[in-house]
């Protein structure tokens, strides 16, 4: 009869390994409602072991995050090949693929959770922010855009946040449906400040000029150009 033994990870991996027990009960329940305790039971040690590793929740909570921050950052990367509109339908799917999978620590996070106002905390969202600005920047093309765009693309990462925020409350939208809507409000976020500057107008018609028949963007356009001839 052969009797299993239990290997002893070594430090690191004891790390990484509560990290990521925490990181999945932090995904199920708001980071708040978990204890010590349950991080240490899930993974199998006692509770003082949890505290050689960590000096607290908060220390893991935070080492979590990083973890979830590298995570939905990495979601933003697309390969800038291909029609914009489809390269964010993408994006926006892989998006709202972590909300669900991370729903009440996202919500917890984004509406000030534990460790929300830390300055760890705050800063590794504002990483989040910024390597997403980056990706969508990148898709369009545009490394260093003009005021006004920067703006746009700003405006709308925070719209695609509260826009998760509020789908996670109730799901009354289907997900797929909002999925399209944001790449929408994209368009029409450019469109609006294409109206007021030449250098957005540029990017907006070459995207536009890009995207097939059936794509986001002309079909945003069709929608609009029919609304406006039934109400003119």
């Amino acid at each position: 009869m052969t009797t299993g033994v239990r290997r002893r990870m070594g430090v690191e991996e004891r790390r990484q390994q509560l990290i990521g027990v925490a990181l999945d009960l932090f995904s199920r329940r708001s980071p708040d409602e978990v204890s010590i305790d349950e991080i240490a039971s899930a993974a199998g040690i006692s509770r003082p072991l949890v505290y050689h590793y960590f000096p607290g929740k908060l220390s893991l909570y935070e080492a979590a995050l990083q973890r979830a921050a590298d995570d939905l950052a990495g979601r933003f990367a697309e390969p800038a090949e291909g029609p914009l509109g489809a390269r964010l339908l993408r994006v926006m799917g892989r998006f709202f693929d972590f909300v669900e999978e991370h729903g009440p620590g996202f919500s917890a996070l984004m509406r000030g959770g534990p460790a929300a106002g830390s300055s760890a905390a705050n800063a590794l969202i504002d990483s989040v922010r910024q390597a997403a600005y980056e990706q969508i920047t990148a898709q369009l093309r545009v490394p260093e855009p003009p005021a006004r765009l920067e703006l746009v693309v700003r405006s709308w990462i925070s719209l695609a946040e509260s826009t998760a925020l509020l789908w996670l409350d109730g799901r009354r939208v289907e997900r797929a449906e909002l999925e399209v809507q944001l790449v929408h409000d994209l368009a029409a976020l450019m469109a609006v400040s294409a109206a007021h500057d030449e250098e957005t107008a540029a990017v907006l018609r070459r995207v536009l000029a890009d995207d097939p028949a059936d794509g986001p963007f002309k079909t945003l356009v069709t929608r609009l150009i029919a609304l406006a001839s039934d109400r003119f």
